[in-house]
């Protein structure tokens, strides 16, 4: 894979399509486009992305349409923002940049270049909340997939806002991981503000535009190195993934079977709940083995429709998963590393398999999750487990 660096001031094709006088105007409280700049307004339909979990099917913004709509004063259209010595004010990036239907389920708050004269290189700030419907605290500590997440939508923000990466564009996961230290996830009387540093590397382009790209993550909390993380992806045209997918239903006539007990994978809602058993008819090959529960009508997992299981939620299965089959459902995923192969069709079952490892030294219990459908590997991904320190 060939690597491409884009420099500080280049005049490329690809760099003149770049957006940073959004990026900061939404980090600095400045005021947005001017007219006939493309607009992005929360109230426009999401992303097409096509990455497992993030495609829409609904055009991004439009040119001429209104600057960006926050619900900050001093930072909707046509509104000055702050003056000079005052605050900047903070605000999430527009949901269109991150693939979210949902306003709420936007956790990146800011953007900037990183180091002066550091080419890709990039400094992307996060509020994780102290209460969420899916990923809920517990135990002290923030849910890790909040952590996931906020490297997810990092890669989205930049391709869209730093790369020129046309919105309707599909994105497609090729992998995610993450390592992170107990202390970076434990909660406190406010929401955590974290800062995601990040460098792009392998770029790869084609006709001229940015066709995927590979990324790794250090998070910093209160100043202290926290966490690493690392994730890639590639995109795809619209006209390039009919190709590949053709008309797919973003409904599925598959039931949705029942889940087995919350308690068992450490959720309180059933709904949350991602894991059914295999049932009788099932050949199943060893004890940890489940069908995924397609739910489209769950508001995060399938925050919007799409033809396919979302990547994350494929996460999340893994995540309940080693749960369900260490016996351990307060235990802490500390690491993760998954990676895609294909998409998880709606209208097929699809099968979770766990084998838990012996545990280290440490007492952390690697657990080897797969993902798989009509027979072929889907997604395989590996998570730590850190018992709750009373066990």
């Amino acid at each position: 894979m060939q690597r491409t660096t884009r420099t500080a001031g280049s005049s490329t094709a690809l760099d003149a399509s770049r957006t940073t006088p959004v990026a900061r105007a939404v980090s600095t409280g400045q005021p947005g486009p001017t007219t006939g700049q493309p607009g992005l307004t929360t109230g426009q339909p999401g992303l097409t992305t096509g990455q497992p979990g993030l495609s829409t099917g609904q055009p991004g913004p439009t040119t001429g349409q209104p600057g960006l709509t926050t619900g900050q004063p001093g930072l909707t259209t046509g509104q000055p923002g702050p003056t000079p010595g005052q605050p900047g004010l903070t605000t999430t990036v527009p949901r269109e940049y991150v693939h979210r239907a949902a306003v709420s389920e936007v956790f990146l708050t800011r953007w900037e270049p990183g180091e002066p004269g550091g080419a890709d290189c990039f400094t992307v700030t996060a509020q994780w909340p102290r209460g969420h419907a899916l990923f809920t605290p517990s135990g002290g500590y923030q849910d890790p997939l909040l952590l996931a997440e906020s490297v997810r939508q990092t890669g989205t923000l930049l391709a869209h806002a730093e790369y020129g990466v046309p919105f309707g564009h599909q994105f497609l996961m090729r992998s995610l991981s993450f390592s992170a230290a107990p202390d970076a996830l434990t909660t406190g009387p406010t929401p955590t503000e974290v800062e995601l540093r990040v460098t792009c590397h392998d770029m790869v382009h084609r006709a001229g535009r940015l066709a995927g790209m590979s990324y790794r993550v250090t998070l910093v909390r209160d100043g202290v190195r926290a966490a690493t993380a690392e994730a890639a992806f590639s995109c795809a045209s619209p006209s390039v993934y009919r190709r590949l997918r053709g008309e797919r239903s973003t409904a599925t006539t598959l039931p949705v079977p029942p889940g087995i007990p919350p308690a068992v994978v450490g959720r309180a809602d059933p709904r949350d709940v991602v894991l059914a058993a295999a049932g009788p008819h099932h050949h199943r090959r060893h004890h940890h083995q489940w069908q995924f529960r397609v739910d489209t009508s769950h508001p995060i997992l399938f925050d919007h429709p799409v033809d396919h299981v979302p990547g994350m939620a494929l996460i999340e299965s893994a995540r309940q998963a080693a749960h369900a089959a260490t016996g351990l459902p307060d235990a802490l995923p500390v690491v993760l590393d998954s990676t895609f192969e294909r998409y998880a069709d709606l209208d097929a079952p699809c099968w979770i398999d766990a084998h838990p490892g012996e545990p280290d030294r440490t007492g952390r219990i690697p657990v080897s999750v797969r993902g798989t459908q009509r027979g072929a590997t889907v997604f395989s991904a590996t998570v730590v487990l850190r018992p709750h320190p009373d066990r």
